[in-house]
């Protein structure tokens, strides 16, 4: 191996690792927004859908998104061509190791599907969200995978997906396929489920800090995400890595500014949306535009996604965790802006309608997103449905109203004082008894 491929596959191990701390930080931004009855019920999600969406991948999932396209069409990956992850074990000479590739995209892969866990959070069923998982993954996010992130050798051998490779949309780490995907999906999910019991009158986060930590680990994963999409240590990445921080920066500011006009205060949640709004919006966008560039998508997203959330009460759809508001919205908004600041002199080297390309790059990137669309969530939809008609989704109403940590996984996020208290007078007896028996024995051992 030289040394330019060693040090590429040192910074996709290091992005990969970065990447593998979102699972955790996902669950605890999930779970800090939830009521204090349903925080494992989230982290349990979360990590469910790591463990089906990563079995599945290994078997299937890479072949799938990365195999030869089936007839060349673009539309799917030979799901047999790497079947089992065979072909993964030795790296070609000069060239990244497929198998660290491959498990870099695992995250991606289980990634997505947990996003969607917010918008159906406290009401569905822990086994029934396994299946969907699965079944999503296989179904929509290999083949949109395939879409976007698969792209055609340099000899020809080898044909990617129709995204990438004939519309030529850019979606430097996920926009389309991972969070417009996502949040489409988990709006099909909620017209299929229903709103839980309570909604509009919703809970307020058990744990503002338990969202705000999650939110930084995000953060830290996103350079991971974003820089390590570029799958080399080099400008590809410090660039993607700069403009993914600058956009942060100006989704913060953006979104708690408009918080501030609308209701009079800045909020640590409307913080910690606001920077995750312009993380979504900058991940299509970060090796397109320039660093400018992603202080306008930042701050678009924060402003545009914090207006966008509330619009669901209006609507009376319950997108608990406003999975839709800013994964689908910030996706949405980051993919298209690319064809307005996309910037030559960045690593995508395309020129947006502000930079003299007029309306060619943009109608790339809104046919991108519109396939995206109707194909999640028609197929969601029907996944959805036919669950709901065979097995059934949603918990039972007693389980809703109790909580799904104890309902579902018969565990408490918390060991309140209440019950500490309430218990330690059964434990002091118990100590007391112990002590009692002991002196006993001694006692008795003296007497013989």
């Amino acid at each position: 191996m030289n040394q330019a491929v060693a040090a590429d596959t040192a910074w996709m191990l290091a992005a990969f690792a970065a990447v593998s701390l979102m699972v955790a930080g996902l669950a605890l931004f999930y779970g800090g927004m939830v009521s204090v009855r349903n925080t494992l019920n989230m982290a349990m999600m979360i990590f469910g859908a790591l463990a089906v969406v990563g079995v599945l991948w290994i078997v299937v999932g890479y072949s799938a998104a990365f195999g030869n396209s089936l007839g060349g069409l673009g539309l799917l990956g030979d799901p047999f061509e790497y079947f089992g992850s065979s072909g993964l074990l030795a790296a070609p000479a000069g060239a990244l190791p497929p198998a660290v590739v491959s498990a870099f995209q695992l995250l991606f892969a289980a990634i997505t599907v947990a996003l969607i866990a917010g918008a159906v959070a406290d009401r569905m069923k822990f086994g029934s969200w396994l299946v969907f998982a699965g079944l999503w993954a296989v179904l929509v996010y290999f083949p949109v995978a395939h879409w976007v992130f698969a792209f055609d050798s340099k000899d020809g051998s080898v044909t990617g997906g129709w995204i990438a490779n004939k519309l030529k949309a850019i979606d430097f780490a996920g926009g389309t396929a991972v969070h417009i995907n996502a949040g489409i999906a988990g709006l099909a999910l909620v017209l299929v489920l229903g709103n839980r019991q309570i909604f509009p009158n919703a809970p307020r986060p058990h744990s503002l800090p338990l969202t705000m930590l999650g939110a930084g680990m995000l953060f830290f994963g996103w350079f991971g995400f974003n820089g390590g999409s570029a799958l080399s240590a080099g400008n590809s990445a410090s660039v993607a890595v700069l403009n993914t921080l600058a956009a942060s920066c100006a989704g913060i500011c953006a979104w708690l500014a408009v918080e501030k006009v609308r209701e009079g205060r800045a909020t640590s949640l409307g913080a910690g949306s606001g920077l995750i709004a312009a993380l979504v919006g900058i991940t299509p966008a970060c090796g397109a535009v320039s660093p400018l560039g992603a202080l306008v998508v930042g701050a678009v997203c924060g402003a545009v996604c914090c207006l966008t959330v509330s619009l669901k009460y209006r609507l009376k759809l319950d997108d608990s965790l406003d999975v839709v508001g800013i994964h689908l919205v910030g996706g949405i908004l980051g993919t298209l802006l690319i064809g307005l600041l996309g910037d030559p002199a960045a690593p995508n080297a395309v020129a947006g309608l502000f930079y003299g390309g007029g309306l060619n790059q943009l109608w790339r990137q809104a046919v991108a997103v519109l396939a995206v669309l109707a194909y999640s969530f028609v197929v969601t939809w029907i996944i959805a449905k036919i669950m709901h008609m065979v097995r059934g989704i949603r918990i039972d109403r007693d389980s809703e109203s109790e909580g799904l940590d104890v309902a579902v996984h018969g565990e408490t996020a918390y060991v309140l004082d209440t019950f500490a208290t309430a218990t330690a007078p059964a434990q002091a007896a118990d100590a007391v008894a112990a002590a009692e028996s002991l002196t006993a024995a001694a006692e008795s051992a003296t007497r013989n």
